[in-house]
């Protein structure tokens, strides 16, 4: 009888380290098959779509202008609170979502980790993506209300991307990194919603940062989320909330370092997510 013999392909881990940035670009477009896919799974059988990118938003400004700009009555530099609020909003939504949607897209994706080879950081990347549309969306609301409350930029406007992509760095390297401790660790996906709990309050997402006090200002900047707020506000409404820089410096250096850290632990870790997932 013919003998037949049979073959196995075997990937080892490292044999892709040299061509890993090129094979990035070479799946180019599974990236963005899944970060359409998570746009479309997001909104599929709701009444009112991509309505509800907006509503959560909206909804949270309502509440923090009534307690902190009417009830506790904090200042708010003489910008309307309803703009000084979802002006903040809109940067800390996208970064809450992207934190909470990267984190747990791995394991949402375990059965194409486990059958096939790609850059696993397309995954949580395009999860990161899939939160910046809701942010494009949600803007629109604060182009109304800057109309409806005769609020014009100025110049400042065009540094608007720069703190854009502060913010996505922020959420990339954070995200990454929990992605990552996500596989491992699944008592990570109970964490990632505290987290995100607790930064909206210690954020200055209700209420400006200037109203802490001088001598803990800096200290306060060590929440890389300050600095990226602040410069959001800063660039749309120009001198009434003026940017303390020190602290956004800090701030940016933070971003840098979590960026960095956050792909260094991911790639470290991608070559077990198969073995783990």
């Amino acid at each position: 009888m013919e003998r037949i013999k049979d073959f196995t392909l075997v990937i080892e881990a490292g044999k892709t380290e040299k061509q890993y940035f090129k094979d990035i670009w070479k799946y180019r477009e599974l990236f963005f098959f899944l970060a359409w896919k998570d746009i479309l799974v997001r909104y599929k059988q709701t009444v009112i779509g991509v309505l509800w990118a907006v509503i959560r938003p909206v909804l949270t400004m309502v509440v923090f202008t009534i307690v902190f700009g009417g009830l506790a009555k904090l200042p708010s530099g003489g910008v309307p609170y309803p703009i000084l609020v979802y002006s903040a909003m809109l940067p800390w939504q996208f970064f809450a979502n992207a934190l909470s949607e990267s984190s747990n897209s791995l394991i949402g994706n375990a059965n194409m980790i486990s059958k096939v080879y790609f850059p696993r950081i397309v995954i949580p990347t395009s999860s990161v993506i899939t939160s910046f549309v809701d942010f494009l969306i949600s803007f629109v609301i604060l182009a109304a209300l800057m109309a409806f409350y005769g609020f014009v930029p100025d110049w400042r406007m065009v540094l608007l991307p720069v703190f854009v992509i502060i913010g996505f760095l922020a959420s990339l390297g954070s995200g990454l990194f929990l992605a990552a401790l996500n596989v491992k660790y699944r008592d990570f996906r109970y964490i990632v919603p505290f987290i995100v709990q607790f930064g909206l309050y210690i954020s200055p997402v209700g209420f400006s940062s200037s109203i802490v006090p001088d001598k803990w200002r800096l200290l306060y900047s060590i929440n890389p989320m300050v600095g990226v707020i602040d410069g959001f506000r800063w660039s749309i409404l120009g001198d009434e909330l003026a940017l303390y820089v020190p602290g956004f410096i800090i701030s940016l250096i933070l971003v840098v370092v979590i960026f960095i850290f956050g792909l260094w632990y991911f790639r470290k870790a991608e070559r077990t997510f198969a073995d783990v997932i």
